[in-house]
């Protein structure tokens, strides 16, 4: 049977509740899309969990992790794969730090290392999974399940040789400056990783409105984290005299409301108190924009634009060469986990058409960006075109990513115009395909009036713009506004 087409038959209904986004094996996605089973997701209903025929791999475990779990559980433990050692011991000291009496264990199956916990540190291990991303892939556990057949050896490093030299492209820079990592919350981890050889066992400092793991991974794994939503260059130069962080992390732009912060001045700033600046450029992408000059380390998910089709986890971690610390970093970065073999290949298969892609998602989103600015019943439209400093990043004849956010005049029609929209539902970006969903529902769901207290509305609808027909995506929108 073939793969459901997903830019002319989206899953947009009930009964689509739980299907593959892709209709593929290692969907990095599924389908919510309905407003009652996103709530249904975040408040753990079985009946919803039970539809779900695969979850975003950081959140939860794939259903081939989960049978290869459930082969490697040993009694009253839990078992938590990973592709090696020095992953499954950094995921273990981690539960160690955090419970100290709790039982954890080792226990190597072919290729895999299984981290076992008990009740009191299993809470410390997911956490561990979902922020850094270092988790065994799907495709690793279909192989050691025997389910898929391990890729070569010689094929998976020429195809990571291949990536790096893509992404090198890219950016204008050598390839050695470029490391893969099995998710990009695995490149920040890198990153971090690195900085504490610089400025050791000190909270980083995040300006603008984060991405929770961005967030969540240095308060959680490492020595703490600072946010700050600056008014004013002002503030920004108070709170790193105040803080003295590790580092300065900025997203270009922050999700969900597509901000950027003056990162010259930042960086100048933090420079000058011998501070590094770390970006996340998932979103703004490295076609669009050049952050090089700013930035001593840009970290990227791999899974979004780049790959592209939704069945991947990966990211990548690239060292400026304008930074002070440039051949430091470049010595400090390690991977406890590389990019899987078979995630590798898929990678860069997927990734080929990357230079066309991503201008034709940026020229679809900014299209029903100005056609929802026009609409009467929107009340605000967020998107990169409307950051000066956004705009002040741009390559010449960049565009501005395929994510976009709106709100609604009235945010009692909200529900109702998600459930009516025909385009697909769930989390995740970047895809080939048009993607909806209620951000701050999924992502801050037991901290809304938080979420609001920083400028980000309970019923903010988020959009990554795919590459159907513009005008006929456009119809879609306008019925479900209408609704």
């Amino acid at each position: 049977m073939s793969p459901r087409d997903l830019l002319s038959e989206p899953c947009w209904q009930g009964a689509d509740l739980g299907h593959p986004l892709p209709d593929a094996t290692h969907a990095v996605s599924m389908a919510l899309p309905r407003w009652q089973d996103v709530i249904a997701y975040e408040e753990q209903d079985p009946s919803c969990r039970q539809a779900l025929q695969t979850i975003y791999p950081r959140f939860g475990l794939h259903p081939l992790l989960q049978t290869l779990s459930g082969q490697l559980a040993l009694d009253g433990l839990t078992a938590w794969p990973y592709a090696t050692e020095a992953a499954a011991r950094a995921a273990e000291a981690h539960c160690r730090r955090k419970a100290p009496q709790a039982h954890t264990q080792l226990t190597s199956s072919g290729p895999l290392v299984a981290l076992h916990t008990d009740a009191s540190a299993s809470p410390h291990a997911k956490a561990f999974w979902q922020h850094t991303g270092l988790g065994a892939s799907s495709r690793q556990a279909a192989v050691a399940l025997g389910v898929e057949q391990s890729p070569s050896a010689e094929d998976a490093e020429a195809a990571r040789t291949s990536i790096r030299q893509r992404l090198a492209a890219i950016h204008g820079i050598e390839a050695e400056r470029i490391s893969l990592h099995p998710a990009g919350m695995a490149g920040l981890h890198a990153a971090l990783t690195a900085i504490q050889q610089l400025r050791p066992q000190r909270p980083t400092l995040q300006l603008g409105f984060p991405y929770v793991d961005v967030l969540k991974q240095p308060q959680v794994v490492f020595h703490g984290g600072e946010l700050l939503q600056p008014q004013t260059l002002t503030e920004v130069e108070a709170a790193l005299d105040q803080h003295q962080p590790a580092a300065v992390i900025v997203e270009l732009p922050s999700n969900p409301l597509l901000r950027c912060v003056d990162l010259p001045a930042v960086s100048e700033m933090a420079h000058s108190r011998g501070i590094p600046v770390i970006a996340d450029d998932t979103i703004g992408t490295g076609i669009n924009l050049n952050a090089l000059p700013y930035a001593d380390l840009i970290f990227t998910s791999l899974t979004k634009s780049f790959a592209g089709r939704g069945d991947v986890m990966a990211g990548s971690l690239l060292v400026s060469p304008h930074s002070r610390w440039s051949t430091q970093l470049l010595q400090a970065i390690t991977t406890p986990a590389p990019l899987g073999d078979g995630d590798a290949i898929a990678l860069e298969q997927a990734s080929r058409d990357v230079n066309k892609r991503v201008p034709q998602l940026d020229r679809h989103c900014l299209q029903l960006a100005q056609h929802l600015d026009h609409h009467s019943a929107v009340r605000q439209v967020l998107h990169p075109k409307n950051c000066v400093n956004f705009r002040g990043l741009m390559r010449p004849n960049a565009g501005y990513g395929c994510l976009l956010s709106f709100v609604l005049n009235d945010a009692t029609r909200t529900q109702r115009v998600f459930d009516a929209l025909r385009v697909s539902k769930g989390p995740s970006l970047g895809t080939h395909f048009t993607l909806a969903c209620p951000y701050t529902q999924l992502a801050h769901y037991d901290e809304l009036d938080w979420a609001a207290d920083c400028g980000v509305p309970a019923h903010l609808l988020r959009v990554s713009v795919g590459l159907e027909d513009p005008n006929e995506l456009w119809q879609r929108f306008a019925m479900a506004l209408e609704s």
